[in-house]
């Protein structure tokens, strides 16, 4: 039982406990009343206060972001950058990267990126460096010595060496290698004098040989095993090319069922060992194409950067304004020969005549290109250059007369007649949109003369063989010169003999005074004494007239996009457009100054 003092002492902790919750309860009525309900009111300008903080931070925040884009501007600049793919079609088609063979512009292009020379020349068209880090010759102009940089490699990984130097010229010099460049390299010794040096001993003093020195090297350690009689036939020169060129050689895609659909992709990328430093573009794609319509559609379907092969801009790219094109002169020459061993042209008044029936300036103006006009077998800029000594310009009453003293005069309907017979004159050439339109222009200009020009236009392919045989008259051909002016092959005798190597004369142009001043010109090194050497050569050209000389081709590089770094001012073939490729760069980034 519970007695009655616990009864009591519960009962009042029971009382306590009430009299505690009851005053809880109104401490929170109070509280809630003086916190809560009592400032419901004032939500109104709490609302007004918070809004306002809000705008201020929203101000604040823009203010922030329009400075840094303002600033960012204004430090930031938008800048070439490494990295990228270029993608670049050319008319031809790929069958031999090996420098020994290649040939046609895409193998020549392919080839470049692959392989390097010991020199080469830069965008400015002036000899240097490639493999070889010094060069010198010796007073006579016969022994040349090349110094070799150090640390050069292979695609795989091998050193590169003065041995492969040697072994690549002894292999050109091997008649069973059957090299293109095998005509050239007749009698002249190679020997490597180290690991890094290599001495070039000639037959005959050559001051133009350095220029000799631009093919790809091949390496040794690969091709030496291979009997020369089966070089050009090696899977080397294809899908295992080896090179130490800027870019090595990734992959080949084939497509095209038919020779005319056929394409070719040749894959490349970025080599990092190469001795000039990592191009700056990753990759770099070479796709030919036997048809200016499937490149053009091709480009039309950004497939591709870039173009080479075109003789214009396409009409529909013409009108696109962020189109690249590059009009750049090639150090060579668009002339008309003037076969002086063709009957109608041996008399050298004829010849004269005919250069003075051709208006230059008019043919040059009108061309849908800008060219750079040349007036002597030797370029402007060029040691040995004379102005003074520029072909015969046009003039109408000179030409009549010359024509009229050589016993051709004008019979009733305006033609020249001789003995009963016509001047006649077969003009051939390419048949191209270019030199349709030089043709057609020269044919109207001797004709107004009286003189009958029947104009034949050959495809490339054909063109070559009819060139080779001399089967013309008159020739309308473009050829390369070179930063040195050392045009021997072009006007010398010896290169007119159907038994020569080569029979670049295509003039058959002979003159004793000429063969002497090529021969002295060309067997100095000093620029002073070539500069004289060759002037009787100038003088007896210019009288003899085996040629009229029009102007500096040009070679049109068409570009979907700035390329920088790309900026040559002339170039002596199409390739030599890569001769400072791994400073190339195509993208663009902001940077900070």
């Amino acid at each position: 039982m519970i007695d009655r003092t616990t009864k009591l002492r519960w009962r009042r902790r029971i009382r306590q406990s009430r009299r505690q919750v009851e005053d809880m309860g109104l401490q929170a009525e109070e509280n809630l009343e003086r916190h809560l309900f009592r400032r419901v009111n004032r939500l109104t300008e709490v609302r007004r206060f918070i809004a306002g903080w809000l705008i201020l931070m929203v101000v604040l925040i823009a203010s922030l972001i329009i400075q840094n884009i303002v600033l960012g501007n204004y430090y930031q600049t938008l800048q070439p950058v490494a990295g990228g793919t270029f993608n670049e079609g050319i008319l031809g088609s790929f069958t031999n990267a090996n420098p020994l063979y290649a040939n046609g512009l895409v193998d020549s292009s392919v080839s470049r990126l692959v392989f390097s020379g010991l020199l080469k020349t830069n965008q400015n068209n002036q000899l240097t460096g490639d493999l070889a880090d010094k060069w010198h010759s010796d007073d006579r102009a016969v022994t040349f010595t090349i110094q070799l940089r150090h640390n050069l490699f292979w695609h795989d990984g091998q050193p590169l060496t003065a041995d492969d130097v040697v072994f690549t010229y002894k292999t050109i010099q091997n008649p069973d290698a059957k090299s293109s460049l095998f005509n050239s390299w007749q009698g002249i010794k190679v020997v490597a004098k180290d690991k890094y040096t290599v001495v070039f001993t000639l037959p005959n003093a050559l001051g133009s040989f350095p220029y000799s020195l631009t093919n790809g090297i091949v390496p040794k350690h690969l091709l030496s095993s291979v009997p020369p009689t089966q070089l050009r036939s090696v899977r080397f020169n294809s899908t295992n090319a080896i090179g130490s060129g800027p870019f090595k050689l990734e992959k080949i895609e084939v497509s095209g069922d038919t020779p005319e659909t056929r394409e070719e992709k040749i894959g490349l990328k970025a080599f990092d060992q190469y001795y000039g430093g990592r191009p700056n573009i990753d990759f770099l794609t070479i796709h030919s194409f036997r048809d200016e319509k499937h490149m053009i559609d091709s480009y039309n379907h950004n497939e591709l950067d870039a173009m080479v092969g075109l003789d214009n801009i396409p009409d529909n790219l013409a009108k696109q304004k962020n189109i690249q094109n590059y009009n750049i002169p090639i150090s060579g020459e668009v002339v008309v020969f003037l076969k002086t061993t063709a009957p109608n042209l041996k008399d050298f008044r004829v010849r004269r005549a005919l250069a003075q029936a051709t208006k230059q300036a008019d043919i040059i103006n009108n061309l849908t290109f800008p060219v750079v006009i040349a007036d002597e077998p030797l370029l402007k800029g060029q040691t040995g250059y004379d102005p003074s000594l520029k072909e015969y310009k046009y003039n109408l009453a000179s030409s009549d007369k010359l024509l009229n003293d050589a016993g051709w005069v004008r019979n009733k309907q305006g033609m020249r007649m001789k003995g009963g017979q016509p001047l006649i004159v077969h003009l051939l050439a390419r048949n191209s949109s270019e030199y349709t339109y030089l043709t057609q222009k020269i044919q109207t200009e001797w004709q107004g003369e009286g003189v009958t020009t029947e104009v034949e236009l050959e495809p490339a392919v054909d063109l070559q063989g009819a060139v080779a045989r001399h089967e013309y008259d008159a020739l309308l051909y473009g050829i390369s010169i070179g930063p040195d002016p050392d045009v021997f092959v072009y006007w010398h005798s010896s290169q007119a003999d159907p038994h020569s190597t080569n029979r670049l004369n295509l003039s058959e142009y002979k003159s004793l005074t000429a063969d002497r001043a090529l021969e002295a010109g060309r067997s100095r090194t000093d620029p002073t004494i070539r500069r004289i050497k060759y002037k009787p050569f100038l003088q007896a050209w210019r009288d003899d007239v085996p040629a009229i000389v029009l102007y500096q081709p040009r070679f049109l590089y068409i570009s979907r996009k700035p390329i920088f770094g790309f900026d040559p001012t002339t170039v002596n073939t199409e390739a030599d457009r890569f001769s400072n490729v791994n400073n190339w760069m195509i993208r663009q980034a902001k940077v900070a100054n």
